[in-house]
């Protein structure tokens, strides 16, 4: 079975802004808008109240002055801390974002999404459902729906249930041989893989499949052409040079 075309720019920005701002923040966002970049990435997960908002980690320690577990706090707590600072002073005092708080600014300025719902411990339906049903919501009457993706089966699963009609894509940390039953199981769309787990082969058989393929990290314009000419639908990036391009 042939694919129709991708609907989504072939260039998605990793984390809000690449390697230009502190991941998963607005300010990231902007930046991306403004170099040119039609579709960004972000993780979303759950507060302790239940808010969805950006952050990668399970932990705040890395990208944010707080501590601890991430979904531990409300999100009053988590929208009072600063996600910028470690990137560099200029970001400081920069906050976690919501997910409302993202989907306005893209909405604003004409970005598409890659939802990435990343679960916390023991709350991967809960999160998969609330994200799913919270992007039906803010993103309705957009150009292109966003496009959700995770890790997790029993996230995704929850976030068809909550939403069927937005499209999803199964992300794989690597390539294992029942990934067409998962992804028939979930009905998504698209296989998200990490591009040195790439082969023509591989490319062949998801398209086989009918669904899309898009693959990560790629911040070279040489490998990216390698896989263009592989025959990947989509490429995330920390570069907003070549995220500029569309």
């Amino acid at each position: 079975m042939t694919t129709a075309p991708f609907p989504w720019p072939r260039w998605i920005v990793h984390r809000g802004g690449g390697d230009a701002a502190p991941e998963n923040t607005l300010a990231g966002m902007l930046l991306a808008a403004f170099a040119g970049a039609k579709m960004v990435e972000f993780d979303v997960r759950l507060s302790a109240d239940g808010v969805p908002f950006l952050l990668h980690d399970d932990t705040l320690e890395r990208t944010t002055d707080g501590h601890g577990p991430a979904d531990a706090l409300p999100w009053k707590a988590l929208s009072r801390l600063d996600a910028g600072a470690w990137f560099s002073p200029r970001f400081a005092d920069e906050p976690l974002p919501s997910l409302a708080d993202a989907a306005q600014l893209l909405n604003d300025h004409g970005l598409c999404a890659n939802v990435e719902i990343k679960p916390g411990p023991g709350r991967e339906a809960d999160t998969g459902a609330r994200v799913a049903a919270d992007c039906a919501r803010l993103f309705a009457g957009q150009p292109q729906p966003p496009l959700l993706s995770s890790f997790s089966v029993a996230a995704l699963a929850a976030a068809r249930d909550a939403a069927p009609q937005l499209p999803r894509a199964l992300l794989l940390a690597e390539w294992h041989d029942d990934w067409l039953a998962q992804a028939q199981a979930l009905s998504v769309c698209a296989i998200d893989l990490g591009w040195r787990e790439l082969t023509a082969e591989r490319v062949a058989a998801i398209h086989q499949a009918g669904l899309w393929l898009l693959s990560w990290t790629v911040n070279d314009a040489d490998t990216a052409q390698a896989l263009w000419a592989m025959g990947v639908d989509a490429l995330c990036t920390d570069a907003l040079a070549l995220a500029g391009q569309g």
